[in-house]
C-alpha cells in the first residue's frame, strides 16, 4: 500500500504528459502534468504513510497552480464552462485537455482523486470544521444535473447568438464561477455541517465524474478477515462511501475520493488502496 498507489499515479502522469506533448507539439504539458502527477503521488505517499495533513497540502500545490497561475494569470476557464467553449471552438487545448484527464477518461484509473487532491474549490472547504458529516445525506443530487445543464446551455448560447468578446466572457465567467462556487459551497458545509455538501449536491463536475470512477482502478477495498465491523471507515468517509462492501455497486462507490480518511481510522488494517 505504501507505494503501490502513488507509484501508479506518478507513471500515469508520466504517460499522459509524453502522450499529450507528442499530439500538441507543446513542452508545457511536460511540465504540467509532471508537476501534478508529481505532488499527488507525493500527497498520497504522505498519507498512507501517516503525514495527516499530507493530502491538504497537494491540494493547496496543484489547487492554486490551476486557479491562480493558469485561470487567474493565464486567463483559461478551467471549469466545466471553460470546458465546453473550448471544445466548442474544436481546440484541444486547456480546459478540454484538463477535463479528459482529469474528470473524464482519467477516473477510469484513478476514480475522483481529483476531488481528493486537486480540486480548488475543496481545498478551502476541507479547511472547514465539518470534516465528518454530522447528519445524514439528502436526496439533493438532482441540482448537480439541473447546473450541468444550465452551463452548457449558457456557453451554447453564447455560440449561437454570435456573441462578441468571447475570450472577455469566459474569463469573467471563470472569476464570478469560482466566487459562487466558494460561497455556496461554504454556506452549504455550515448548513449542512458538511463540508463536502456542495460536491454531494451541486458540482456539476460529478455528472463526468460518477460515470467512468465506478470502473476506476484505484480503488479502497476491505479485507473482510480483519475488518471487525467497528464502523469507523464509514463514520469518518467525508463521502458517505460504504467502504465495508468490495462491490462496484457500494453505496455511493462512485464518489470516493481517495482521502484515505477510511484508511487512516481503521485500527486493525482492514482497508487498503
Amino acid at each position: 500500500m505504501k507505494i503501490k498507489a502513488p507509484l501508479i499515479i506518478e507513471i500515469t502522469f508520466l504517460v499522459i504528459a509524453f502522450l499529450i506533448y507528442f499530439i500538441t507539439g507543446n513542452d508545457f504539458y511536460i511540465y504540467n502534468f509532471v508537476y501534478i502527477g508529481t505532488a499527488l503521488a507525493i500527497g498520497i505517499g504522505l498519507l498512507v504513510n501517516g503525514y495527516k495533513y499530507g493530502r491538504n497540502i497537494v491540494m493547496f500545490g496543484i489547487g492554486c497552480y490551476l486557479l491562480i497561475f493558469l485561470g487567474i494569470i493565464g486567463h483559461e476557464n478551467m471549469l466545466i464552462s471553460g470546458f465546453w467553449y473550448y471544445l466548442f471552438l474544436g481546440v484541444f487545448e486547456a480546459a478540454v485537455i484538463h477535463f479528459l484527464v482529469a474528470k473524464i477518461a482519467g477516473p477510469l484509473l484513478f476514480g475522483r482523486g481529483w476531488c481528493g487532491y486537486a480540486c480548488w474549490t475543496a481545498m478551502i472547504l476541507d479547511l472547514l470544521p465539518y470534516k465528518a458529516p454530522k447528519n445524514p445525506r439528502k436526496n439533493y443530487g438532482y441540482i448537480r444535473y439541473v447546473l450541468f445543464i444550465i452551463i452548457f446551455t449558457f456557453i451554447l448560447g453564447l455560440f449561437l447568438f454570435k456573441i462578441p468578446n468571447l475570450e472577455i466572457i469566459m474569463y469573467y465567467t471563470f472569476i464570478l464561477g469560482n466566487i459562487v462556487y466558494y460561497v455556496l459551497g461554504i454556506s452549504l458545509a455550515f448548513i449542512f455541517k458538511d463540508n463536502r455538501a456542495f460536491c454531494k449536491y451541486v458540482c456539476p463536475i460529478a455528472v463526468f465524474l460518477k460515470i467512468s470512477s465506478y470502473y476506476s482502478l484505484l480503488r479502497v477495498t476491505v479485507d473482510e478477515d480483519k475488518c471487525v465491523n467497528c464502523n469507523m471507515c464509514l463514520k469518518n468517509c467525508p463521502m458517505d462511501v460504504d467502504m465495508l462492501n468490495n462491490s462496484r455497486k457500494r453505496v455511493n462507490g462512485t464518489e470516493c475520493i481517495l482521502c484515505g480518511e477510511c484508511i487512516r481510522n481503521c485500527s486493525v488494517n482492514a482497508l487498503d488502496m
